[in-house]
């Protein structure tokens, strides 16, 4: 029996590593968005408003029937680019293309994300990795 290299557990069957994600705490990205969320804490949304007028119409989003309006939060210009950044630096558009393909990126049950393929149209096909590892999805991935 193998013990786990990080919390020390005994494994029955050999410990295989997925694509955790690593922390992006500690990062120069998530260091710029801890010093700005310092600047921003403190401010009070009338003051925003104020100082911003177009801020209700631009900081919001509408898609598939659902609309986002996050101008009500302290959020900022510089908000919006340092956390673009941070998503960016943490490879965040490689896990969302791995997770579309069937990956195995749920780390805890060591299979792909099937819920995304189990919202897909009748008639499009699933991995067949998908349709094996959760037999849920296999009725809802094979039309």
């Amino acid at each position: 029996m193998k013990r786990h290299a990080k919390h020390g557990s005994v494994a029955s069957e050999p410990v295989v590593t997925y694509w955790a994600s690593p922390p992006v705490i500690g990062t120069p990205a998530w260091r710029a968005l801890a010093a700005h969320h310092e600047k921003v804490s403190g401010q009070h949304l009338r003051r925003l408003f104020a100082d911003d007028p177009g801020r209700g119409e631009r900081m919001t989003a509408e898609a598939a029937g659902v609309f986002l309006d996050y101008s009500k939060n302290r959020i900022t210009d510089e908000t919006l680019t340092l956390l673009l950044r941070l998503a960016e630096d943490s490879g965040l558009r490689a896990r969302i293309d791995a997770m579309f393909r069937g990956d195995r990126i749920n780390v805890s049950e060591k299979r792909p994300c099937c819920m995304l393929r189990c919202g897909r149209r009748v008639g499009r096909r699933s991995s067949s990795t998908v349709r094996t590892s959760c037999p849920r999805c296999t009725r809802c991935s094979t039309g």
